[in-house]
């Protein structure tokens, strides 16, 4: 039996609790607000800190030449309590206040967000867009998740036994925890020692660029310091300041995403001296947000589990016509993918040689769906997405691109399309938790062995892998691999079986469904998390 004796605060910089509340751009978003349901739902004491985007992240559309560009919004929620708490944080030595709201509208424990959105305010849109900006901004941003954060929790009373910092944003409510003990006459070293006591991290993108990181006399000009001297931020983070390794060294342990991804992240931060331990603790989902409880029940008690399907398949099917004006085909397979577009995902493979998938497209026996966003400032990933509607243009009978990705996109694919499809270079994706969605509503996933499938998949059985978990640093050698590998499996094992062998196909579903349902719900990584993680003992 798990001890639920710790009161956890979750500080994040995107929360996905909601299609309706704009304040998550992806997958550390979705994690977040499964998080804090199930926290709700299995009683675990906990409250989430974040932030109240104004314009949230960004609305993606293509436009007329097949451009992705962004749009922005302001949003108001009526959802929202006002505490009536306000904090100030001193940013660029000037006093920010920041008001405190809560929700627990969308069955979830306590979230607070903190809103800069004030008339008293000389810098109001700090809280205005998710990820927006440029560095200052984004430093901004985080001292009032962090710094702001734990001042909120201070004035609203909680009395906190574990700080758990979801990925690096959050790491300047360390330096608020230490500042709390250095103004109370405690040595630098004593406020590190006593903060890292009571702090863990989850660590999640394994790609070094991902990983935030600040030139020190920017720090200092924005007052993220808190009051450590140059000397000490060093220390803590290096120079130039690197918040996943600031974050690694003031927590007392740390965890990677997946099995796999802790291996990665041991070896990525190796070098760190006087860093956290980092033990594997794998991803889940809320299964009530994503999960069609008729196919659970179905798989477990029996029942016609192709029928239960279909009707998700059609419902997919509408929802596609309906934003797009094409009808799928029914009786032919729907491959899904939707995830951020990011170069490591490789969006776009399985088109890497159109001798080999433009019959099975032209036929009508493969029809794939594509759902994603790309940050605004991210170029090559806008690329990315320009070349899936360029293939959407080239086969609008089989390919099609859902423009501006987002929960109600996500929960259509994973219930209603035949296959996943997930393609990264291993060992880049840290966990991909849209995989255990798909799974559980028995949508076969065809996926590399990175993430959380190597755990998962029981090749042939509830899914398949390709590409045997090779690793190269040569891009091209790992693409060349993975590309005739996921080839050979399409054309001899999952269209041989989706045409010619349903009972198969339907065994395969059932196990799909019962192989993930209990290993990656959310009450599986909540009783990891407070046994692994938050427990001192």
């Amino acid at each position: 039996m798990v001890q639920k004796d710790s009161q956890v605060a979750y500080f994040c910089m995107e929360y996905g609790l909601d299609v309706r509340m704009k304040t998550y751009a992806g997958g550390l978003g979705i994690l977040a607000g499964d998080y804090l349901k199930g926290a709700k739902d299995h009683d675990f004491p906990m409250v989430g800190i974040g932030i109240k985007w104004k314009q949230g992240y960004t609305d993606q559309l293509i436009d007329q030449n097949g451009k992705p560009y962004d749009s922005y919004h302001n949003y108001d929620y009526d959802f929202l309590e006002d505490t009536g708490v306000k904090v100030v944080v001193t940013i660029r030595q000037r006093d920010i206040t920041c008001k405190v709201w809560k929700t627990e509208a969308f069955g979830n424990v306590p979230l607070y967000l903190l809103d800069t959105d004030l008339p008293e305010n000389p810098d109001a849109w700090i809280t205005g867009q998710l990820y927006g900006g440029a560095g200052e901004d984004r430093i901004a941003q985080e001292m009032v998740l962090g710094i702001g954060g734990v001042r909120a929790l201070r004035a609203l009373g909680h009395d906190v036994d574990v700080y758990h910092f979801n990925e690096g944003h959050a790491l300047f409510a360390g330096f608020e925890l230490m500042k709390e003990r250095i103004d109370q006459g405690l040595s630098f070293e004593e406020a590190w020692e006593q903060t890292r006591a009571e702090t863990v991290f989850t660590t999640h993108t394994p790609i070094v660029e991902g990983n935030e990181s600040h030139p020190l006399d920017r720090l200092l000009y924005m007052g993220a310091n808190n009051g450590l001297t140059i000397e000490q931020l060093v220390e803590i983070g290096g120079a130039p300041f690197n918040m996943t390794v600031g974050a690694l060294r003031l927590s007392r342990k740390s965890n990677a995403v997946a099995e796999l991804h802790g291996k990665t992240a041991n070896k990525m931060w190796a070098h760190v001296e006087g860093r956290s331990e980092i033990i594997p603790i794998t991803n889940c989902i809320h299964i009530p947000t994503w999960v069609d409880e008729n196919m659970l029940r179905i798989a477990e008690e029996g029942g016609d589990l192709w029928e239960a399907h279909m009707k998700n398949k059609r419902d997919l099917i509408d929802f596609i016509e309906d934003r797009t004006g094409v009808k799928l085909a029914e009786d032919k397979m729907i491959i899904g993918f939707s995830r951020r577009a990011a170069p490591y995902k490789r969006s776009d493979f399985i088109f890497s040689d159109e001798s080999v998938i433009g019959p099975l497209l032209e036929s009508g026996k493969v029809q794939i769906v594509f759902s994603g966003k790309a940050h605004p400032l991210d170029d090559t990933g806008k690329g990315i997405v320009r070349s899936l509607v360029k293939m959407a243009k080239k086969y609008p009978n089989a390919v099609i691109f859902l423009e501006n990705y987002d929960m109600t996109i996500g929960a259509m694919l994973t219930r209603g399309s035949d296959v996943w499809l997930n393609n990264p270079r291993r060992p880049k994706e840290a966990s991909g938790t849209s995989g255990m969605k798909a799974a559980m509503n028995g949508v076969l996933n065809f996926s590399t062995l990175d993430g959380w499938w190597p755990e998962g998949c029981n090749d042939g059985v509830n899914g398949w892998q390709f590409g045997d978990g090779f690793e190269s640093d040569d891009e091209a050698e790992l693409d060349a691999h993975d590309l005739k590998a996921l080839y050979h499996v399409l054309q001899n094992e999952v269209l041989p079986t989706y045409y010619d062998d349903r009972d198969k196909w339907i065994e395969m579903m059932k196990e799909s469904i019962n192989s993930t349902r209990d290993r990656f719900a959310v009450k599986r990584m909540l009783e990891d998390y407070y046994s692994k993680l938050y427990a001192t003992n």
